[in-house]
């Protein structure tokens, strides 16, 4: 099928392109830029098994255009590229760039040391503590959203108002099955935002959240049940439980850039010590 297109499609565009074109019968231009072509042969393997010849078309028509914006913005740079940019010397840089990366990134993938105990988390954590000020408030709480009319409601409501361990688990039982939203982990962090967006507008804000620790909602869609446990408002420190990931990504970065310095010292002093590198500028 795809040969089949191949043909059709240059045909087609043979009939299309009239005498000039004739002697590129094999592989027809679709677009010219200046002195710039784009031929039939550059777009082999982008059309789709099963593609008819109009769905040709349309890739065809779709891909040349694309070309010639390109094309015609790298020619309008040439005509103004200053008159001492060394090409040679950026290409030259740039693929430097790219081997000595992928290097890097082979080093870092086979020496870096990825495992990080509780105590590495905290010692960092407590050091650098400043860096993990809160932007917005964050909460530890109870919340829950359910349809209306709600399913089971004396057992929800029996379940919200205990308060044991045993209720607890037999709650997300229920929220499992019912809930539409649900946020049950006493120990963990919220953004307050997060349980904001699924209220109504303005039930809960970072002015009136301290009034509003514990309440039942219902606005004829949805039942909302919320129940405030310890708020950190903006500015103060993040509870290392909340920026876990955060301080886990600092501590291995500060490790990938041990682990290429030392790579990039070793392998200075190797060759050093083989004569394989030699300074000229006493002569």
């Amino acid at each position: 099928m795809r040969n089949y297109v191949w043909t059709a499609m240059a045909a087609l565009l043979l009939m299309a392109c009239g005498p000039a074109e004739t002697e590129t019968t094999d592989d027809p231009v679709l677009a010219r830029v200046h002195q710039r072509e784009l031929r039939l042969s550059e777009m082999e393997g982008m059309f789709p098994s099963g593609a008819t010849l109009a769905d040709s078309t349309v890739i065809i028509e779709a891909f040349a255009n694309r070309w010639a914006r390109d094309a015609v913005l790298l020619w309008e740079s040439e005509q103004n590229a200053p008159s001492d940019l060394n090409l040679d010397r950026l290409v030259r840089d740039y693929r430097a760039s790219l081997v000595r990366s992928s290097y890097e990134e082979e080093l870092v993938s086979t020496k870096l040391d990825s495992a990080i105990t509780t105590e590495e988390l905290r010692t960092f954590y407590d050091a650098t503590q400043e860096e993990y000020q809160l932007e917005t408030p964050i909460v530890r709480c109870l919340f829950l959203r359910v349809p209306y009319p709600t399913p089971e409601e004396e057992s929800l409501q029996l379940l919200w108002n205990n308060g044991n361990p045993e209720d607890t688990s037999a709650l997300k039982r229920y929220a499992r099955k019912y809930a539409e939203a649900y946020l049950l982990d006493e120990s963990a962090w919220y953004g307050l935002n997060q349980i904001a967006t699924q209220l109504p507008e303005g039930t809960l804000t970072a002015d009136n959240v301290n009034t509003k620790r514990e309440f039942t909602q219902l606005d004829g869609t949805n039942r909302y049940y919320f129940r405030l446990f310890e708020l950190k408002p903006r500015l103060e420190i993040a509870p290392l439980s909340y920026v876990e990931n955060q301080v886990r990504r600092a501590i291995l970065h500060g490790r990938k850039r041990e682990v290429l310095e030392k790579s990039r010292e070793e392998i200075f002093d190797r060759e050093l010590r083989r004569d394989n590198i030699q300074f000229f500028t006493n002569r």
